[in-house]
């Protein structure tokens, strides 16, 4: 199928106005500002149970009251796997949530601009610059880990829930990278930067 303007993908996404049942319910579930569906969730559409896993994957990993890390951190790593993918949707998103929650445009720019050039080191140091090389290993090279590279997070100041943290975060980039990138879903129509409430509760979808 190709992609036409009023189809985001390279595969049909059901339109809101064309949804019913467990579909509808869903897509309440995952609105955002003005009743707006994101593209990376209407990607599920023919198979609605697969975005009730992607959502509360999501939820938990990058937006769970229960992570140690900052958010605006693992948005970092998000980023950083999403680049290392080459998968602009992810990026442009998550930039944009990662500029709203920090609200400082020049750190912002400053960290883009290094992550992009794989250079993390420019704007990162210690835990965090430690953090951000290894899911960029995870990512492009995954068949070469072992077990040094967790003892040079331990060795750089992340404990074991943070590794676990990191290790999700990028897992989780790595599955939703692929979904885009494979189904060449595009940002057209899309509010950049929202996201679900910070919270314990995994039923937390809709996005602001």
């Amino acid at each position: 199928m190709d992609r036409d303007s009023r189809n985001p993908a390279w595969i049909r996404l059901v339109p809101y106005a064309e949804s019913e049942g467990y579909l509808r319910s869903l897509y309440d579930r995952v609105k955002g500002p003005g009743g707006q569906i994101d593209n990376v969730m209407r990607a599920h559409s023919l198979r609605p149970h697969t975005m009730e896993g992607h959502s509360a994957l999501y939820k938990a990993v990058l937006h769970h009251a229960g992570n140690g890390m900052p958010v605006w951190f693992l948005e970092c790593l998000g980023i950083y796997t999403s680049l290392s993918n080459a998968c602009g949707y992810s990026v442009a998103h998550h930039f944009a949530g990662l500029s709203r929650l920090l609200q400082d445009d020049a750190r912002a720019q400053a960290i883009y601009k290094a992550l992009a050039a794989a250079q993390p080191e420019r704007a990162f140091q210690g835990k965090e610059l430690a953090l951000l090389r290894h899911v960029r290993k995870l990512t492009l090279e995954p068949q070469k880990m072992e077990q040094a590279d967790i003892a040079a997070l331990r060795e750089a100041g992340a404990d074991d829930g943070e590794i676990l943290e990191a290790n999700q975060v990028c897992a989780y980039f790595n599955y939703s990278n692929r979904l885009l990138n494979g189904l060449g879903v595009t940002t057209e129509g899309d509010v950049l930067g929202t996201s679900p409430p910070n919270t314990d509760s995994l039923q937390d979808w809709e996005h602001h």
